[in-house]
């Protein structure tokens, strides 16, 4: 069982930044890859960005790709995600999920039922 809970949501202009965090309890965090997810009103969930069990390999969404950047801290059991030039289109609640998929077999998920484990989320506004 993983217990994630994010925090760092919060209303923001346009053009600021964020800076997300989980933080991860109950299994060996250097052991699971994590990803961070997004659902604004009314739309699906959608992939936003995913890491790998060691922080080495990193992988992005093209909505995202250049102004968000993920990154773990497995000392601290902690996934990060730098939110820069926020966009009102970037408002949502973000989500945080690990993904325990063998080493043999990863790669980087975008799919949603692919993750094993969510955190309950935090809302990020952003205002024009």
């Amino acid at each position: 069982q993983v217990h994630l809970v994010e925090s760092g949501g919060g209303l923001v202009q346009a053009g600021g930044s964020l800076r997300l965090s989980c933080a991860a309890s109950g299994r060996t965090f250097s052991s699971y890859a994590m990803g961070w997810f997004r659902q604004a009103p009314g739309k699906e969930r959608e992939f936003v960005a995913a890491i790998s069990k060691s922080g080495g390999s990193t992988y992005y969404a093209g909505s995202v790709k250049g102004r968000f950047t993920i990154s773990r801290d497995n000392a601290k059991n902690t996934v990060y995600l730098q939110m820069n030039s926020l966009k009102p289109e970037d408002t949502a609640v973000y989500f945080c999920a690990a993904d325990f998929t063998p080493t043999s077999t990863w790669y980087f998920r975008v799919e949603g039922y692919e993750y094993d484990y969510w955190g309950q989320g935090t809302q990020v506004t952003v205002s024009s």
